[in-house]
C-alpha cells in the first residue's frame, strides 16, 4: 500500500537522521528509508550511515587503542613498572569496538521512535518525483510517496578494479573494522588520508604496515587536504619514524592469493623502473569513494548529477534540480565530505521546509582533523589556498616548531610538532587558516575555529592569555614568519 509523509530521507546516515528527527520537532509526518548494501567482502552494519559504522567512531576508537600503546611506553619513562613483553588482542579491541557501534545502532532506533519518523529497512529508487519504491531485502515491495524528500545516501569506498585481483582479495575502510580476527601484516594502498589513520592505528598496535603511495601524500582526497603538502609531509615522516613502512611512487598492478592464504602484490616502481612483489595478509584499497545512487533511478525523478564525480548538484538550499527533492552530505557536489556539515545541513534544510526559516548552511571556515598517530587539525584556507586566492606578497604565514612537554621526560621525538597561522599581511591581518600538527588536534583546532569564524586576527590571538603548559598556548605565542627565514623552534619554557 501507500504511505504518504511530509518528508521522506532516503539514507539513514548523519545528515539523513539529522534532518528527519528535526522534521518531526515539528509535528510533521517524517520517514527514513536506510538499506545497507554488503561491501564486496560480504560486511554490513546497521543504521547510522558511515560515521558511526565504518568511520569516525570506530576509527577514533582504534586511534585510541594505538595511543594507549605509545603510552604503556612512555609510562615505563615516568616509574611505572610494566611486565614485558606488552601484547595487543586485536579481537578484544574488535569486539569491543563493534559492541558501542550496535548500540549506537540501537539508539537511533530507538530515536526515530520516540520522535515518531517511521523507519523503513528498504533500498529505495524513485518512481515518479513524488515517489519512491520501497525494496525488502526480502523483496516485499512498499511505496512511499512525499511531499519533500531529501537523498542523503551518502558514498562508499571505490575499488581500483584496473587492478587485477583487487576487487577478489582486497579489502576496505568498509571491511576493516568488522573484521574478527587481526589483518596481520597489511599493505594500504595509495595515500588518502583514511589510508594513513588506518595505517597510523595498526602500525601502533604492532602489526606491519606498509604504505603504498604513488605520489604525494594526501595528494586529491578533498578540498581540505589536496593542497596541504607540508603538513602531510610532517604527518608521513612521524609515521614513517614510529615503524610505518612506505613505498614511494609505487603503483601496484595485480594481486594474486597463494596456496598459504597470504596475498602477492605485484607493483610497478616509478623511479627505479623496476617491478617488485611483496606477500601480505591484507590489502586494502583507499582510493577516494564514490557516491552511493546506483539503485536509486535518480533520471527518473529528473535529477541531475555531475558526469565527472556523480554527485548530485545542489544550490545554496541543498535543492537538486528537481524544486522539492534536497540532497545533503556526501552525496552533494562541492561540499566537505564530514559529518558536523552533514548535520548541520540537514537540521537547516528541515527548519526552512517547516519551521520558517531561511537560514543557510554556512560552508566556510569548517575545521576538521586527520587521526594520525601525531594528529593534524586546521580550520580555513590552507597556505597553498592562501596565496592563490590573495598573491603571496599579501600572506603572511607565522609558524613555530615545538615540543610538547609531555614528550621531554619520555625522549619522544618532537620533530613534526608543527603549527602554522595564515594571516592577511596587510590592515588587521585577518586569519585565513590555522593548521596544527601535534597531541589533541582536534581539541585545539576545535577552540580556535570559534575565533577564526568570528573573524579573528593575529593581533587579538597576541593578546590571548596562553595556558601553560599546553600545546594550544604556541598558537598564542607565534611570531616567527616564514618570508623571514628565521629558525621556528620553539626554545625555552
Amino acid at each position: 500500500g501507500k504511505n504518504e509523509y511530509d518528508l521522506l530521507v532516503i539514507g539513514g546516515g548523519s545528515g539523513g537522521l539529522a534532518c528527519a528527527k528535526e522534521a518531526a520537532q515539528f509535528g510533521r509526518k517524517v520517514a527514513v528509508l536506510d538499506y545497507v548494501e554488503r561491501s564486496p567482502q560480504g560486511t554490513t552494519w546497521g543504521l547510522g550511515g558511515t560515521c558511526v559504522n565504518v568511520g569516525c567512531i570506530p576509527k577514533k576508537l582504534m586511534h585510541q587503542a594505538a595511543l594507549l600503546g605509545s603510552a604503556i611506553k612512555d609510562a615505563q619513562h615516568y616509574g611505572w613498572n610494566i611486565a614485558q613483553p606488552v601484547h595487543h588482542s586485536w579481537s578484544v579491541m574488535a569486539q569491543a569496538v563493534q559492541n558501542y557501534v550496535k548500540s549506537l545502532n540501537w539508539g537511533h532506533r530507538v530515536q526515530l521512535q520516540d520522535k515518531k519518523v517511521k523507519y523503513f529497512n528498504m533500498k529505495g529508487s524513485f518512481s515518479d518525483p513524488h515517489t519512491v519504491r520501497g525494496l525488502t531485502k526480502a523483496g516485499k515491495e512498499t511505496i512511499v510517496t512525499a511531499d519533500n524528500i531529501v537523498i542523503a545516501t551518502g558514498g562508499r569506498p571505490k575499488y581500483p578494479t584496473h587492478i587485477a585481483g583487487a576487487l577478489e582479495h582486497g579489502i576496505t575502510s568498509d571491511d576493516l573494522f568488522w573484521l574478527k580476527e587481526s589483518p596481520g601484516k597489511t599493505l594500504p594502498s595509495f595515500i588518502l588520508y583514511v589510508s594513513l589513520e588506518c595505517a597510523g592505528f595498526l602500525t601502533g598496535i604492532g602489526l606491519d604496515t606498509t604504505v603504498m603511495m604513488r605520489s604525494i601524500p594526501l595528494s586529491g582526497t578533498n578540498t581540505f587536504f589536496s593542497s596541504q603538502q607540508q603538513m602531510a609531509s610532517l604527518v608521513t615522516e612521524h609515521m614513517e619514524s614510529y615503524g610505518t613502512k612506505f613505498l614511494k611512487r609505487c603503483s601496484p598492478t595485480k594481486v594474486e592469493k597463494l596456496e598459504s592464504n597470504r596475498l602477492q602484490v605485484t607493483w610497478k616502481n616509478t623511479d627505479l623502473g623496476t617491478e617488485e612483489t611483496d606477500s601480505f595478509d591484507t590489502v586494502m584499497w583507499a582510493v577516494g569513494r564514490a557516491p552511493d545512487i546506483k539503485t536509486l533511478n535518480l533520471e527518473t525523478a529528473g535529477v541531475k548529477t555531475n558526469s565527472e564525480t556523480g554527485k548530485i548538484i545542489v544550490d545554496a538550499r541543498e535543492a537538486t534540480s528537481v524544486p522539492h527533492i534536497y540532497a545533503v552530505g556526501d552525496i552533494t557536489e562541492g561540499r566537505p565530505e564530514l559529518t558536523p556539515t552533514a548535520i548541520a545541513a540537514g537540521k537547516l534544510l528541515a527548519q526552512r521546509l517547516f519551521g520558517q526559516s531561511s537560514e543557510l548552511m554556512d560552508y566556510d571556515n569548517v575545521p576538521t582533523t586527520v587521526f594520525t598517530p601525531l594528529e593534524y587539525g586546521c580550520v580555513g584556507l590552507s597556505e597553498e589556498a592562501a596565496v592563490q586566492c590573495h598573491g603571496s606578497d599579501n600572506v603572511e604565514v607565522f609558524h613555530a616548531y615545538y615540543k610538547p612537554l609531555e614528550f621531554t621526560v619520555a625522549e619522544r621525538d618532537a620533530t613534526q610538532c608543527y603549527v602554522k597561522m595564515v594571516c592577511l599581511r596587510e590592515g588587521e591581518q585577518r586569519i585565513l587558516g590555522l593548521h596544527f600538527i601535534g597531541p589533541n588536534a582536534g581539541e585545539v583546532i576545535q577552540g580556535f575555529a570559534l575565533g577564526i569564524k568570528c573573524g579573528a586576527t593575529y593581533p587579538q590571538v597576541m593578546k590571548t592569555v596562553g595556558i601553560h603548559p599546553t600545546c594550544a598556548e604556541e598558537v598564542t605565542k607565534l611570531h616567527i614568519t616564514k618570508r623571514s627565514g628565521l629558525d621556528a623552534t620553539v626554545t625555552g619554557c
